[in-house]
């Protein structure tokens, strides 16, 4: 009666055993770059569902030979391993051991809690002898290693195996699966993306196990620790992208399935775009004053963004400067202004003053340039005259039409009401200049920067860009651009051979430097500066900026 009694109280409240099978979990997002190389994730990962006779032999024994080398002889409890452990653990002075099966094991992960009670312990070992009568041992296996948490996210050899080696787990050599085999004592400890050196050396005690229960020689062991090598783990600054492109998911894509998102993402171009800004920041800009800066890389054409460094250090900073931080673009807003000018009847011919301007007190300076009474439009974008500017200005119908045309091509900032406007002093994002910049490489078409291009395989809706420019402005306005490369304020950007278009920005004491620019298809916008918009030490978008858009283009081959 008593016996009866413990096991009603032990068992009143365990979970249903038939429902073995089953799973409840969060959905799983895995975003892909466009070669498919893994950028981030989301929720539990569960790769596919593995037979036994399907893996290779060495993951089963690796496992046993580490957890349970007593697997394939006890009846879900192992008494003797028990009565080992605690003489163990007795002469160490301390739990050094343990004597749960793998079959308790697999009753705690797919029932049970992680607390650790005798009651909780008593339920886990009534659950092991349930699943030992109700599946084979090799059934048992099976659903181990389909189930197993393995770290990261992943759940189930093939899941961790893709995540880890970018195989399936029918594929995995000898080696890796002695590491997987070692995950389930810690897998948050020993998971080779949180930390490489613990997995290898863990992986190192499976094989030995290996070689203890007799499945594996000596010579081999070693031949296979010889072979042991992790992917080197990517330094990547594309937890920015990622961020931006998983934003309101659940909004896009309703429901509870999984996902896997295919991004825009050009990794050889996100790549070297890190290591330049990285090290222009580490040298010339150290030196300078400058502590950060931001890339963005996108098709004129389409709006797909390609490229995109949001800071220098993506874990230090996660926060995103391409696209959340608002500054001043100085004179890189001044193609819009221009823009409205060629739309009023104006030409890249037609001469405008750049001699001194007074306009209510407000008297904008020129900087180096040497007045020459009248110049040509494309010479004041060229070299960017600040009291051509204000002019062109006027003449376009002032900062409200300036406002309006920059706002019709996509440019979503704050605009003053005021002639500054031609100088730069409204704000926006680089992200958002960059696409408008686009606008105008394109012929005219209004484009929508965007990061996913398939989700589960399917292409995914895109909105066709409106035109809002007419081919012929645009036109005038892409070769004043490309003036401004050829002989004006962008000089630094220019590639032999290469068609450049592009304009520089500079903000007062110099607190801000914009280089924004095309070569081919490609729009790439550079911002450089400090978070707390303490000013550099003369760094000009002509200077800095310009040479790093030179620097990417030229060592990712990009644009052709």
């Amino acid at each position: 009666m008593v016996l009866a009694a413990l096991l009603l109280v032990l068992a009143w409240d365990l979970p249903r055993p038939d429902a073995v099978r089953e799973t409840t979990r969060r959905p799983s997002v895995t975003l892909l770059a466009a070669d498919g190389a893994l950028l981030a994730t989301q929720g539990d990962l569960y790769g596919e569902r593995v037979r036994l006779r399907d893996l290779p032999p060495h993951l089963p024994a690796a496992l046993m030979a580490v957890e349970d080398r007593r697997f394939r002889k006890h009846f879900g409890i192992d008494l003797l391993g028990l009565a080992r452990a605690a003489w163990a653990n007795w002469r160490a002075g301390e739990v050094v051991q343990g004597g749960s099966t793998l079959t308790q094991q697999l009753a705690k992960n797919l029932f049970l809690t992680p607390e650790r009670s005798f009651r909780r312990k008593a339920q886990e070992a009534l659950l092991a002898l349930w699943l030992e009568r109700r599946f084979s041992k090799d059934e048992l296996l099976e659903i181990y290693l389909n189930r197993v948490y393995l770290g990261a996210g992943a759940y189930g050899v093939d899941a961790a195996s893709r995540l880890y080696f970018g195989i399936p787990a029918r594929r995995l050599a000898l080696w890796q699966s002695a590491l997987l085999a070692g995950l389930p004592k810690a897998p948050s400890r020993y998971n080779p993306r949180a930390s490489p050196d613990l997995a290898v050396s863990r992986a190192a005690e499976v094989l030995e196990a290996m070689v203890a229960a007799g499945v594996l020689g000596e010579a081999e062991m070693h031949a296979e620790l010889g072979r042991m090598r992790l992917p080197p783990q990517a330094r990547t600054g594309a937890g920015y992208f990622a961020d931006w492109a998983l934003e309101d998911l659940a909004e896009r894509f309703p429901g509870n399935g999984d996902l896997t998102l295919r991004a825009t993402l050009d990794t050889r171009l996100q790549a070297v775009a890190e290591a330049r800004l990285q090290a222009l920041l580490a040298g010339p800009g150290a030196r300078a004053g400058v502590t950060q800066g931001a890339v963005i890389a996108l098709e004129a054409a389409s709006g797909a963004v390609r490229a995109m460094v949001g800071g220098r250090d993506y874990r230090a900073s996660p926060f995103n400067r391409a696209t959340d931080a608002r500054r001043q673009p100085g004179s890189a807003f001044k193609p819009f202004v221009f823009l409205a000018a060629l739309e009023q009847g104006l030409g890249p011919e037609d001469t405008v003053a750049d001699t001194p301007l007074n306009l209510g007190g407000w008297s904008p300076g020129n900087g180096a340039w040497r007045s020459r009474g009248e110049i040509t439009l494309e010479e004041a974008l060229a070299h960017s005259v600040n009291t051509a500017a204000v002019r062109v200005l006027l003449k376009a119908g002032g900062p409200a039409a300036a406002a309006a045309v920059a706002r019709r091509i996509g440019l979503a900032g704050r605009f003053p009401r005021d002639a500054s406007l031609a100088l730069g002093t409204g704000e926006v994002t680089l992200l958002d200049l960059a696409a408008a910049y686009a606008a105008i490489a394109n012929g005219g078409r209004q484009v929508a920067p965007y990061a996913l291009a398939t989700a589960n395989g399917a292409a995914l809706p895109r909105r066709v860009g409106e035109r809002v420019v007419a081919p012929e402005h645009a036109a005038a306005l892409r070769r004043m651009l490309e003036a401004v490369v050829a002989r004006g304020t962008g000089r630094a950007a220019a590639l032999p051979g290469r068609a450049v278009a592009g304009k520089t920005g500079t903000t007062q004491d110099y607190r801000d430097a914009w280089f924004i620019g095309w070569v081919g298809g490609l729009v790439i916008g550079i911002w450089l500066g400090n978070d707390d918009g303490h000013p550099m030490e003369e760094v000009a978008g002509g200077g800095l900026p310009a040479r790093l858009f030179r620097e990417v283009v030229e060592q990712a081959g990009a644009g052709r």
